[in-house]
């Protein structure tokens, strides 16, 4: 039970996800972003290099946003719309099992269970931010080119968390090698991580044209946004046992396993499509005004206000319509 670097899809793959995302943006969407997509895509794998040791505050902070080991939280009836709560929560059952089973103990924070969902979507909310602020320089006929490319990078630090959620070992405490009980005889090998998303996907040399037309049509368009995420993290852990099951057959090591391949190019697509939606849906949110009746999280007389975390965790994602600006 070693502490691991858990690292996301290698290169390859983040770049092949932002690029196909960013192609298959619709033609009412935020298209400024094409332009900049050799951006994007250079900096598709940035994230991982801020969770060096050589900067320890750096990695502190970022290593959790890179995982969601869900069978660490089961505890919990549901997950709290807060950061700061679900880091509250995870404290209140490390000082349970402190009294009872230590070594657990020692697993219950964010280290350990992870904090991606947050991630996502408090970068999608940066997004917005930024997506507003070009609409109003554009109105007033001020040059965007500067935030666009800040924007672009936006893109690019949201999309590795959301590539990193549609990899299956990133969403289960199994993440470098089997953990616990292990009747089906799966490796303990930390490698076969790197194995599937680095080796396995540098073998089969993917590329955008083989997840492209697996995208489907744009949705996510409407509904809560962070349960969105968290169904979106819930689908990849449908796969955690399938990685294994290739894995122990042999088929990591072949590059012509058609199974091996289908699972790369379904998760790596569902990245690609699932950024693309959340760009599209943000460039969309971005053109109506900010809503006025979500309670100011900083007034401890909103309602709902917690002041365990000086937030409104109830906070809800901003409807959409047919009717919203494109």
């Amino acid at each position: 039970m070693a502490p691991q670097v858990v690292y996301g899809w290698g290169e390859r793959a983040h770049a092949v996800i932002d690029q196909a995302a960013i192609s298959a943006l619709p033609a009412d969407g935020p298209v400024f972003l094409k332009r900049q997509v050799n951006l994007i895509v250079r900096s598709a794998s940035l994230p991982d290099t801020w969770r060096a040791s050589s900067e320890p505050f750096s990695k502190m902070d970022e290593d959790p946003n890179h995982g969601w080991f869900r069978e660490q939280f089961a505890f919990m009836t549901s997950i709290p719309r807060s950061r700061d709560a679900f880091v509250l929560a995870l404290y209140r059952e490390h000082e349970r099992l402190n009294t009872t089973d230590r070594d657990a103990a020692q697993r219950m924070n964010i280290r350990w269970t992870g904090t991606l969902p947050y991630a996502v979507v408090e970068g999608y909310g940066h997004l917005v931010a930024e997506m507003r602020l070009i609409r109003a320089m554009r109105s007033q006929g001020k040059d965007t080119n500067a935030l666009e490319t800040d924007t672009a990078f936006i893109v690019a630090w949201m999309g590795h968390y959301v590539a990193d959620g549609s990899q299956p070992l990133h969403v289960t405490i199994h993440h470098d090698g089997w953990v616990g009980l292990d009747p089906k005889g799966y490796t303990r090998e930390t490698a076969i991580h790197g194995r599937f998303e680095s080796r396995y996907v540098d073998m089969i040399a993917l590329q955008e044209t083989d997840i492209s037309r697996r995208l489907g049509p744009v949705s996510h368009q409407d509904g809560d946004v962070f349960n969105q995420v968290l169904a979106y993290l819930d689908r990849s852990h449908q796969d955690v046992e399938t990685v294994y099951t290739l894995d122990k057959s042999g088929a990591l090591n072949d590059p012509h396993n058609p199974k091996a391949r289908q699972l790369v190019y379904g998760r790596t697509a569902a990245a690609a499509a699932m950024l693309r939606d959340l760009v599209y849906r943000a460039w969309r949110e971005s053109g109506l005004p900010p809503a006025p009746e979500i309670p100011d999280p900083a007034n401890p007389s909103s309602p709902g206000y917690d002041s365990e975390t000086g937030s409104v965790p109830a906070a809800f994602s901003r409807p959409l319509t047919s009717s919203s600006p494109r």
